[in-house]
């Protein structure tokens, strides 16, 4: 009870996050998928910027951390927006929200040959677990009005999408943990997140420009406004920093176990909010493929401390 509040705010964090693939449904549907990128970071960005202002952390990069930052946008904002917004254009909220928590594989992964962790069994049997979890998504999710070739593809681009972040999270773990050249100290992760969201802005907008040059001006709906708003300020920027504060307060390794909720909401919103179906089928997909996530950080050093 002591850290109650911490708590109830990792659950809101989470159930959040659970929404916002729906969100990303609704807005995949009616908005070019840079613009949809754009028009999410320049409202997240300004509401990032005021509260590191306003924070005690208010810390301008130097031109070394600048170079990683730029790196850490692109991964983040760029490449994984890109592969978010257009997978949701095509796969169901519920089986996407199944889709990203290989992130944790692909992080794992891409430690073992940069960070030099050693490979473990327990990674490898959970990387089988999950990939066996995702035949079951694939083959038998009970979302058969979206065309299997069609949901197919969308499930392969949050896959991406879930590298994309896992390349992230390796560039900020290193900047973390080594101070640039020309710097004593390293950045913190409120620090690193927002420089490198408005380091991804900047990079998004001339390719939003170009997208919109051939597709024309978005004209999206009041729903689809809201789920951008909702996915700029309440999944990028409040639950963000919530849960930095789950992680201050009650340490990484705790507030990452909520992180395993996240497919629950997904699919209970996707249902909810989209009349997506569910299925037993989703049920052992989702055994599978956390059960897997969860064997696999087991006794992982990078997991643990990144989580």
């Amino acid at each position: 009870m002591k850290h109650f509040l911490v708590h109830i705010k990792l659950i809101l964090v989470v159930a959040i996050w659970g929404v916002g693939w729906p969100a990303g449904r609704v807005i995949a549907q009616e908005v070019a998928p840079f613009a949809a990128s754009w028009l999410r970071y320049i409202v997240a960005v300004l509401f990032f910027l005021i509260y590191l202002r306003l924070s005690t952390q208010w810390i301008y990069p130097s031109r070394d951390e600048w170079k990683r930052v730029a790196w850490i946008g692109f991964f983040s904002t760029c490449l994984y927006q890109a592969f978010f917004m257009v997978g949701m254009k095509y796969t169901a909220a519920g089986d996407a929200s199944l889709m990203i928590t290989f992130n944790p594989f692909f992080t794992a992964l891409l430690a073992v040959v940069f960070l030099k962790e050693a490979m473990h069994w327990r990674l490898g049997v959970g990387i089988a677990l999950g990939i066996a979890g995702v035949g079951v998504l694939f083959w038998y999710s009970p979302n058969v009005d979206i065309p299997f070739n069609e949901r197919a593809l969308g499930d392969v681009l949050i896959a991406g999408a879930a590298f994309a972040w896992a390349c992230n999270t390796i560039q900020m773990k290193k900047a973390m943990t080594e101070p640039a050249k020309d710097s004593e100290r390293c950045l913190s992760p409120l620090q690193l997140t927002v420089w490198s969201s408005v380091a991804g802005l900047i990079m998004l907008t001339p390719v939003m420009l170009a997208e919109t040059w051939v597709v024309g001006l978005p004209s999206p709906s009041a729903n689809a406004w809201i789920a951008m708003v909702f996915l700029a300020v309440f999944s990028t920027v409040i639950a963000y920093v919530w849960f930095a504060d789950g992680i201050l307060t009650i340490g990484a390794g705790k507030s990452a176990l909520y992180v395993y909720l996240v497919p629950i909401f997904g699919i209970l919103s996707g249902y909810l909010l989209l009349d997506e179906k569910l299925g037993a089928s989703l049920v052992l997909a989702f055994i599978l493929i956390v059960g897997g996530v969860m064997l696999a950080q087991s006794k992982q050093p990078f997991s643990e401390q990144s989580s």
